[in-house]
């Protein structure tokens, strides 16, 4: 089995392969002080939890934007499963190609999404993460990621909102019942969560008019919070919250046979 893993900002978002097929998957918060001894112990209960035994596991692929935890998920693995990960960034030899002005900078799940989308989808995407940022990646259907956007997150602005204001209350966001609120909290979940909806199928709606090639791209959402702005979001064409840990399974097959 294939142990992946995407470790963003916020959450780590992990899942376990038997070939083809997402066995089980866990969202963890990402902690910058968990040792790798913490964390071979986590992964391995996870992994138990599930019935399968850590030897089951043959390979591990991961992504990282945190270089801090980079290091240590990486040792976790080796000591877990005696497994030296994959370790998926900007220098990663994939059949992909990063038409930047700094392709060195781009983030791995960036990376990785490209791949996934590439190789999926075979069209011309859009990819909207939505996680402690959001991010739009342009992707074209030989796998070319030309560009994109990056705007903060939804918790991101909620958080920077409460930080802000001395009157506003830390609100806890659900779904908001109307977009005119009769009170506090109902007025800060309708700006927050009908702000983001609309932000976001304006900027999809702004890359489709700058789009270079005649075909009109597929706009694929992930993350944390894609599921639940499905029903907000009409730029969508489809919600895969899986689709980087996806994307790691295939840029194991790839690089493994290196």
């Amino acid at each position: 089995m294939l142990l992946t893993i995407d470790i963003g900002n916020t959450e780590t978002t992990a899942g376990l392969f038997d070939d083809e097929v997402l066995r089980a998957h866990w969202r963890l918060t990402t902690t910058a002080m968990r040792t790798a001894d913490e964390m071979r112990v986590l992964l391995t209960q996870l992994v138990a939890a599930e019935g399968i035994a850590a030897e089951s596991v043959t390979g591990v692929a991961l992504c990282s934007v945190v270089p801090t935890v980079t290091q240590s998920a990486v040792d976790a693995c080796d000591f877990a499963f005696r497994v030296t990960p994959v370790v998926v960034d900007a220098r990663s030899a994939l059949p992909i190609s990063l038409d930047v002005d700094e392709p060195s900078t781009v983030g791995a799940d960036r990376v990785v999404n490209t791949l996934a989308a590439s190789q999926l989808y075979k069209r011309d995407c859009i990819i909207v993460d939505m996680g402690t940022a959001t991010t739009y990646d342009c992707v074209s259907a030989q796998g070319s990621f030309f560009g994109g956007i990056i705007q903060p997150g939804v918790q991101t602005s909620a958080s920077m909102l409460f930080a802000k204001t001395a009157m506003l209350p830390s609100t806890a966001l659900g779904t908001p019942a109307r977009a005119i609120g009769t009170n506090t909290a109902d007025c800060i979940r309708a700006g927050v969560v009908f702000g983001a909806a609309d932000s976001i199928d304006g900027l999809i709606g702004r890359l489709k008019a700058e789009w270079p090639n005649p075909d009109v791209p597929f706009v694929v959402a992930t993350g944390g919070l894609a599921e639940s702005f499905r029903a907000f979001c009409t730029g969508f064409n489809a919600v895969d919250a899986a689709l980087t840990l996806k994307g790691l399974r295939l840029a194991h097959g790839l690089l493994s046979n290196d």
